[in-house]
């Protein structure tokens, strides 16, 4: 592999298993986090910490990106670009972000020489640790080629589905879906349960037959009947895509009476779970309205 260094911020669930294989492949890799602890953990795991955003800029060529907002990608962006004596030339942000504010974020960086590729991911913790995760690439054809030193390291499935933006708008409607037949799966399941079929029995139906899904093979399975709730991913950041999908069909005029009753039926019931509750414990306040549990006992 190369000796230049690449600079990866954001350290979260889905960041610091990407930047394990990063270093595990013999790349040279520069972390940062917002959170000290975050950091110290980093480090005391031998990855090379910089003080701050700006030493990654002047260290780095490239910048990978797995962040939980827009905001805070334009504000980390911003200090990257407007660093003197940057290096960093490619930006690739991997975060689920707004797909308008990308596209206004790469024309921004283009004023100062910094190629921005979006490439967010979709496969979970599991998978990211793996390096099994499915990337959704948008950007320039060269500058999608560039970012290729790295993405198949991180996914098995890397798909240029357009220009830059275009991978931002593909993983929020993925996570639109995905967000549906949860809420779905949910109904059917406590449905079955309140007949009197047994949850594990239902999804041995399910997963045999056309109604099947990621959540009835994955998530009810592996988090939901056994209780742990541990997929990795937060409600809080499913409900937060599930708003950018929504907001890009208004944004092309498009009529979505069924996106909007899932965006405001996970809202309400998101807003029942406790800060920072995996998106998978969203059965809970269901189970509470009908007063009965899916979940093994």
């Amino acid at each position: 592999m190369s000796d230049a260094a690449v600079g990866f911020i954001g350290l979260g669930n889905m960041g610091r298993p990407m930047v394990t294989l990063l270093a595990n492949a013999g790349m040279n890799v520069v972390v940062f986090d917002a959170s000290e602890s975050v950091r110290q953990a980093a480090a005391s795991d031998g990855l090379t910490v910089a003080t701050g955003t700006a030493e990654i800029a002047a260290t780095c060529e490239t910048v990978i990106l797995m962040l939980p907002s827009s905001d805070i990608v334009d504000s980390v962006v911003k200090t990257l670009c407007d660093e003197p004596g940057r290096l960093v030339s490619l930006i690739i942000d991997m975060s689920s972000s707004i797909p308008d504010r990308t596209v206004s974020l790469a024309k921004r960086c283009a004023g100062f020489g910094v190629a921005v590729v979006d490439a967010p991911v979709s496969g979970g913790v599991a998978r990211a640790k793996t390096g099994d995760l499915t990337l959704m690439v948008g950007g320039a054809a060269a500058d999608v080629e560039r970012a290729h030193a790295f993405l198949p390291l991180l996914g098995s499935r890397i798909i240029h589905v357009g220009e830059v933006g275009a991978g931002h708008a593909v993983k929020a409607l993925n996570n639109l879906l995905s967000a549906t037949h949860l809420l779905a799966t949910n109904e059917a399941v406590l449905a079955a349960r309140k007949f009197g079929v047994q949850p594990s029995v239902f999804l041995d139906v399910v997963n045999t037959s056309s109604g099947r899904s990621g959540s009835s093979e994955l998530k009810l399975p592996n988090y939901v009947l056994p209780g742990t709730f541990n997929s990795g991913f937060s409600a809080s950041l499913l409900e937060k895509d599930v708003r950018i999908a929504v907001d890009l069909e208004h944004a092309l005029e498009m009529e979505a009476p069924i996106s909007e009753a899932v965006a405001a039926r996970w809202k309400d019931l998101n807003s029942r779970l406790e800060a920072g509750a995996d998106h998978t414990a969203i059965i809970r306040p269901m189970e509470q309205d009908l007063g009965l549990e899916v979940r093994a006992s």
